[in-house]
């Protein structure tokens, strides 16, 4: 019966890196290796609505960051091109519904941290033309528009073509996602924003202090303004003990965000990590310890999304409204694409 609800729900991950993995392979294999390597695993954990993010190794910037940004976009329209009878790249919420009532995944490209754009806001407009809808504007560190969690000692909020790209997102209708957003960074998008905004991998802070995640006041923060924070499954964000990392610590992550953002709040970001790592090869992966957690850490059974249905089945046994597993495993996020995309 569990399994029964997870197929009839629309499931929606809002982060899966999977674009590097693919991209790594030759442009002729792009479409064939996902079709191989990650359709099964998408089309077993009952993955309806996929975000692609576009992330930048360290090995790419700054000179290649642009090119390689290009590179990703490129395969993701390879991969939907190859592929018709089951994925589409979807630009705008009817495309989304279009692909969802003919059984295909549908595709969201996203920009994780803008690499390669940098203060030229100008480019925003551009990536948006060749189907970017979701974007954050720092990772780890320090961009040209804003600091990543990493660099929350320095209490800055956005720079002024931070600011600027944030309304040039708003103006096109281009998702923000506060995800990796330093601590003021996060305060200042709240205080400018006129939109819904959407945490695409983000845990909580109040259950695990991590600068990567959360608190409790961010979390209200984003529901208000109408968005969703979809919880993050990278087992060293859900607990210290980052190698003992159970199913229970995720459901307790994905409970508190509801609890405190509100049920209409909450989606799933998994960010399989793992699951990316295995499919790539030195330099880019050589140093799996990055800034103090281990990449390769995963809660057992979520290496990947063929693991998906445990969830439903995790919150269906804490007793969770079959309605409100619905809303979580991706009803909420649907919903928020089809005001924004729109």
């Amino acid at each position: 019966m569990t399994t029964s609800l997870h197929q009839r729900s629309l499931v929606a991950d809002t982060h899966n890196d999977l674009l590097m993995a693919v991209s790594a392979r030759p442009p002729e294999r792009w479409a064939d290796f996902f079709r191989e390597r990650w359709l099964p695993q998408l089309t077993e954990g009952g993955v309806n609505l996929q975000v692609l993010p576009v992330f930048i190794d360290d090995q790419y910037r700054p000179e290649g960051a642009l090119r390689q940004t290009l590179r990703m976009i490129e395969c993701a329209h390879v991969i939907a091109e190859g592929n018709p009878e089951t994925v589409r790249l979807c630009r705008d919420a009817k495309e989304i519904d279009e692909a969802l009532a003919a059984g295909r995944i549908a595709l969201v490209l996203a920009l994780e941290s803008m690499p390669g754009l940098d203060a030229s806001v100008e480019l925003v407009s551009t990536v948006y033309r060749l189907g970017v809808r979701v974007a954050s504007i720092a990772h780890w560190g320090r961009t040209p528009l804003a600091d990543g969690s990493g660099e929350d000692s320095t209490g800055s909020g956005l720079t002024s073509h931070g600011v600027a790209a944030l309304r040039e997102m708003e103006r096109l209708g281009v998702i923000f996602d506060v995800s990796h957003l330093g601590a003021s960074g996060v305060a200042h998008v709240l205080e400018l924003t006129t939109r819904p905004l959407i945490a695409t991998h983000s845990s909580a802070r109040a259950l695990r202090d991590h600068h990567r995640n959360l608190t409790d006041e961010q979390l209200r923060g984003v529901a208000a303004t109408g968005g969703v924070v979809c919880v993050n499954f990278f087992a060293p964000f859900l607990t210290e003990r980052e190698h003992e990392a159970t199913l229970d610590h995720l459901l307790d992550h994905i409970e508190h965000v509801a609890g405190v953002a509100g049920i209409d709040h909450v989606g799933m970001g998994p960010d399989f990590i793992r699951e990316v790592m295995d499919d790539l090869t030195p330099p880019c992966c050589e140093d799996v310890n990055a800034r103090g957690v281990d990449v390769r850490a995963a809660v057992p059974g979520l290496e990947g999304p063929a693991g998906l249905p445990m969830v439903t089945e995790g919150l269906l046994g804490r007793g969770v409204p079959e309605k409100d597993v619905q809303k979580i495993v991706g009803g909420n996020v649907h919903r928020l694409f089809g005001e924004l995309l729109a």
